[in-house]
């Protein structure tokens, strides 16, 4: 299953366009089946309908762990690094998770969580929120985990979409040096939540909390009461696995589904392949598990392969800069794997903080969320792998599942800023803007996948109309991934950021609807226009041009209150870093927001602003760029 040469990976890709479901049925083999499927694949990407392992049963949780109890029970599972340095990490072995993770199932169990309920997880980056996940997939609940830094109206917004019947939390969290309330923000969202029955909280920071009567239990007297013995539950290939929440460029977020079998096999499988994992590696990704990155590539990906996976609870920069350096130095980390807005941030604090540390042990670095800079490529590769380390810089989503296009480490060529060659399996294309496909080398596009892979996006929870039209209704025959793209002379890819209205800040997408439906709440607020603009660190910040109905007396206290409603209303990661308030907004006579010239001004270049005479108000962005200072 593993490829282990560049030319290993040309004769697998081969194979794997020429028959994909021989390629894809040879790499399931290698997994446990509690029944082997009647056919590897059914699809139409018109309706869409796509189902992998047809007939097949089995439970990922007996993939992720009971075959490794038997094989390896005393290696470390994860190993978890608290968010105060000198507090002492916490090794998981496959037989300690096994146990935690079967009596966990039995809690939720004796709390009437049945297969196919589905349940919220709010929780910080601690060993029970990677217990709460597979404690969910060994009974078959679908699990919804929501981001900790999110707000109670985002809370509740996901809760209500999927109907959960549960929440999973803490008292309280650690990040760096703050202490931010769990419980208390779920009793905020629980105000308008009615189809949540219990709600389970794991203690972390001893915050005090209210404990509602017959609704609100403790997990640790909980799993008192139970045993840690838990079968695993018989689960259709394409039965639900879970749902993740995503923005898109309509306010409201969407759940997207992955399902059980195809989303175990290509995780695992990509995460052998791209990172090049060997028995005995320490690996950390420093990702969070409330997105896709967490849930791929710290605990399914990994622990189905049998991998060795570090979680993480604090930040960068907490106690220091050298933060990452003194726990791959600790752990001696072999492979790396974090974003580029990590990589930028950590570059300005000087070499002090990691010229001193033994790197000596990493072997890959890998980055996610975003294309990655040359500057920050450049950096990355000189100071922290010393020039000895294959860059893996991964190309891929949350509806993707998996990595899409990366270099296979220490196999495939590398270069900067380039996300390099498609997986086995992923068939890119480049199409224009009225879907023909643009062949050859040397082009530039939007960037489809013609044919399925195992782990591609079902449905969005619900509305499976919304999930045609915003990835199979572009482009009818393909899946459109929203991002361009360039193929050069040799044929390695390069992403050029997103072609519709999200915006990628710090790796997470952030759709500009829901900012604009945010702002267009607060008091005063009549209507406002979202675009990202060039951030050093963040890769896209959000500007945010505002009409208020008067002139604000004071204009700084009033960006204050803004950037608190869009915390209150979504969470701190959607403030916009730029507000400008102006008095119209460049709309066509048929009232469309010309976003173009918004860009070009929140970037600061009005060297191309286009024709500016069809707009109903041409003035008006003469007004915006004197509101700017541009002349």
């Amino acid at each position: 299953m593993r490829i282990s040469s560049f030319e290993e990976y040309e004769l697998a890709y081969k194979k794997s366009v020429d028959d994909p479901e021989g390629f894809w049925g040879e790499v399931a083999q290698n997994f446990e089946w509690r029944k082997p499927w009647t056919r590897v694949l059914d699809w139409n990407f018109d309706k869409p309908d796509i189902k992998w392992y047809v007939g097949g049963k089995l439970n990922i949780t007996e993939n992720a762990l009971d075959r490794h109890v038997r094989e390896r029970p005393n290696q470390p599972a994860i190993i978890w690094e608290p968010n105060e340095k000198d507090d002492d990490p916490v090794t998981l072995t496959y037989k300690v998770l096994h146990e935690r993770v079967c009596r966990f199932a039995n809690v939720l169990k004796n709390h009437g969580v049945v297969k196919g309920d589905r349940i919220c997880i709010y929780m910080p980056m601690i060993p029970e929120l990677a217990i709460a996940v597979l404690a969910c997939a060994r009974i078959g609940a679908i699990h919804s985990v929501v981001f900790g830094g999110f707000s109670a109206k985002s809370i509740a917004d996901r809760v209500n979409d999927a109907n959960c019947k549960m929440i999973i939390t803490t008292d309280g969290a650690f990040r760096g040096n703050k202490r931010i309330a769990m419980k208390e923000t779920v009793d905020d969202a629980l105000i308008g939540c009615p189809t949540v029955e219990k709600v389970l909280v794991a203690t972390r920071t001893r915050t005090p909390v209210s404990m509602i009567k017959g609704r609100d239990y403790w997990w640790e007297e909980e799993t008192k009461k139970v045993s840690a013995e838990c079968p695993a539950t018989e689960m259709d290939s394409e039965d639900p696995l879970f749902i993740l929440y995503t923005s898109g460029s309509t306010g409201k977020p969407k759940g997207v589904v992955h399902t059980t079998g195809g989303y175990m096999v290509y995780s695992a499988y990509s995460f052998q392949n791209v990172f090049q994992n060997n028995p005995g590696d320490v690996y950390f990704c420093t990702a969070d598990i409330g997105w896709i990155t967490g849930h791929s590539y710290i605990i399914y990906g990994p622990l189905v392969s049998g991998a060795t996976s570090m979680m993480f609870e604090g930040v960068p920069t907490y106690p220091d800069a050298g933060r990452f350096w003194d726990i791959v130095e600790r752990h001696k980390v072999n492979i790396f794997y974090t974003a580029p807005t990590a990589i930028r941030s950590l570059m300005g604090f000087g070499p002090e903080f990691w010229k001193d540390k033994d790197l000596s042990s990493l072997r890959v670095l890998g980055s996610v969320g975003e294309p990655i800079n040359e500057e920050a490529w450049t950096w990355y590769n000189e100071n922290i792998g010393k020039g000895n380390c294959t860059i893996c810089d991964t190309w891929w989503q949350t509806e993707t599942g998996g990595i899409m296009i990366s270099p296979l480490a220490n196999i495939t060529p590398t270069k900067p800023t380039y996300a390099m060659l498609p997986l086995p399996g992923v068939q890119p294309m480049l199409v224009d803007e009225k879907g023909e496909e643009i062949t050859g080398n040397a082009i530039s596009g939007n960037l489809c996948i013609k044919f399925p892979w195992p782990s591609i996006i079902r449905t969005t929870w619900g509305d499976h109309e919304r999930c045609k039209q915003v990835y199979f209704s572009a482009y009818p025959g393909n899946y459109f991934t929203g991002d361009g793209c360039i193929r050069d002379k040799d044929g390695y890819y390069r992403i050029t950021g997103r072609v519709d209205d999200v915006i990628n800040v710090s790796g997470h997408r952030i759709g500009t609807a829901e900012v604009e439906d945010a702002l267009n709440s607060h008091t005063g607020v009549v209507e406002s226009a979202v675009v990202g603009y060039p951030h050093e660190i963040k890769g896209q910040g959000i500007f945010a041009y505002i009409i208020m109905e008067s002139q604000p007396h004071e204009p700084e206290l009033t960006k204050k209150d803004i950037l608190a409603t869009v915390t209150r209303i979504i969470g701190p990661i959607a403030k916009p870093d730029q507000i400008l308030f102006v008095s119209g907004l460049p709309k066509t006579r048929s009232g469309k927001i010309m976003r173009r010239i918004l860009r070009k001004i929140a970037e600061g270049d009005v060297s191309s602003l286009g024709d500016t005479s069809t707009l109903l108000d041409p003035a008006v962005v003469e007004e915006i760029k004197a509101a700017a200072g541009i002349s």
